[in-house]
C-alpha cells in the first residue's frame, strides 16, 4: 500500500472531491483512510477551509504537493485539530 503524505494534495477518483490530506486513520481491521480538508485556495497556507470528508485511501490519487513544501519550509510542528473527536465522545 502507498502512504500519502499529510499535507499533499488529493482527489477522490469516484466524487471527485480535491483537498489536502490532513489525518490518516488506521482501523483494526485493516482499512486506511484519509481526513481529506476542502480548501478554495490550497496554494495558500491561509486559505478557506470549509469542509472535510474521510475516503479510503484506494480512492484517492496525488494531484500535487498541497501544503506540504509549506508546512516544511515553515516547520510546522503543530496547531488546531479541528476533525478531533470531542474530549466527551465514548467511542
Amino acid at each position: 500500500m502507498e502512504s500519502i503524505s499529510l499535507g499533499a494534495a488529493v482527489r477522490d477518483v469516484v466524487s471527485g472531491f480535491t483537498g489536502i490530506a490532513t489525518a490518516r486513520v488506521e482501523y483494526i481491521n485493516g482499512c486506511v483512510q484519509y481526513c481529506v480538508q476542502y480548501c478554495v485556495q490550497p496554494e495558500l497556507h491561509e486559505g478557506r477551509y470549509d469542509d472535510a470528508r474521510y475516503f479510503d485511501h484506494q480512492q484517492l490519487q496525488v494531484v500535487g504537493d498541497g501544503v506540504t513544501a509549506i508546512l516544511q519550509a515553515a516547520k510546522v510542528t503543530g496547531g488546531p485539530a479541528q476533525n478531533t473527536p470531542p474530549t466527551s465522545y465514548r467511542g
